[in-house]
């Protein structure tokens, strides 16, 4: 999917929502969880619910990865799912990968051709020889990790040295590596909305993905206040907030009404914008 064809589907779909399936099997419906291959179907279902309103889908690899062979078996299901139905949406892979040389190439080499993601998250910790690899596949994008929500954020990414901040670091010096201007996205955590002023300046046509809104306590509004372009440039992502809207048997209408809810206010801002 090229980025002319993503911006497509949110003047389509008048959304810039990003579902993330973190599926979890302690947390599925019950009748779900006691049948055949519960996280296959349980992301098959919020997907068909949700694909009226969302842009985008964001599995959570992780939650993939700890059940094993079954858990990579229900991811494998559910990205070939997205691309023969939805093949309009934009697919996200939440790796959060970083390594250098041919063994970040060969992460890039599972997600890109193997499972058939648009993009990947990456952490930034080694460098550019960690994510050039990942830039490298011309069809594909990379989300690299600027400024992220969690308590430990403060850590690292708050670090100041001769005036800049770290994750200020990130995004500039990122910008200057092969394909980047291309082909790089950048994950800004909801809940520090306020810096997206800061970061729309040192990347200004980036698309943005931001985690964090609903259940992690994000604004959606603080976000699309700060962070939208002209292109709109944001994919704000609703994990639980979506998929555990209920965890009953009406779990898909349930999840169909928090998503069109978080549309309907994705409309007004890109109304407001001028962006239809």
């Amino acid at each position: 999917m090229t980025q002319s064809q993503l911006i497509a589907q949110i003047k389509k779909k008048q959304s810039f929502l990003c579902v993330g399936l973190d599926a979890d099997l302690d947390k599925l419906p019950r009748h779900i969880a006691e049948g055949p291959e519960p996280l296959f179907h349980f992301c098959r279902k919020i997907i068909d619910a949700t694909a009226p309103f969302a842009v985008a889908y964001k599995p959570n690899i992780a939650f993939f990865e700890a059940y094993g062979i079954e858990g990579w078996q229900a991811l494998e299901k559910t990205i070939s799912y997205l691309n023969t139905n939805y093949p309009e949406v934009f697919t996200i892979a939440d790796a959060k990968r970083g390594d250098i040389g041919n063994t970040a190439t060969r992460y890039a080499k599972a997600f890109f051709e193997q499972l058939a993601f648009d993009a990947i998250t990456v952490a930034p910790y080694m460098g550019k020889d960690s994510v050039e690899p990942f830039l490298a596949f011309e069809n594909n994008y990379t989300i690299l990790l600027a400024l992220t929500s969690n308590q430990g954020a403060q850590d690292f990414q708050y670090h100041t040295q001769d005036g800049e901040r770290l994750f200020e670091t990130v995004l500039q010096r990122s910008q200057s590596w092969s394909g980047a201007k291309e082909r790089l996205f950048y994950v800004v955590g909801a809940t520090q909305a306020e810096a997206l002023t800061d970061i729309r300046k040192q990347v200004p046509n980036a698309f943005l993905l931001v985690p964090g809104v609903g259940a992690q306590g994000g604004s959606l509004d603080a976000v699309a206040h700060y962070g939208l372009n002209d292109q709109c440039g944001l994919l704000v992502n609703s994990s639980r907030g979506i998929i555990y809207a209920s965890q009953g048997e009406d779990f898909e209408s349930a999840a169909k009404d928090a998503a069109e809810e978080l549309q309907l206010q994705m409309k007004k801002w890109l109304t407001k914008k001028g962006i239809f």
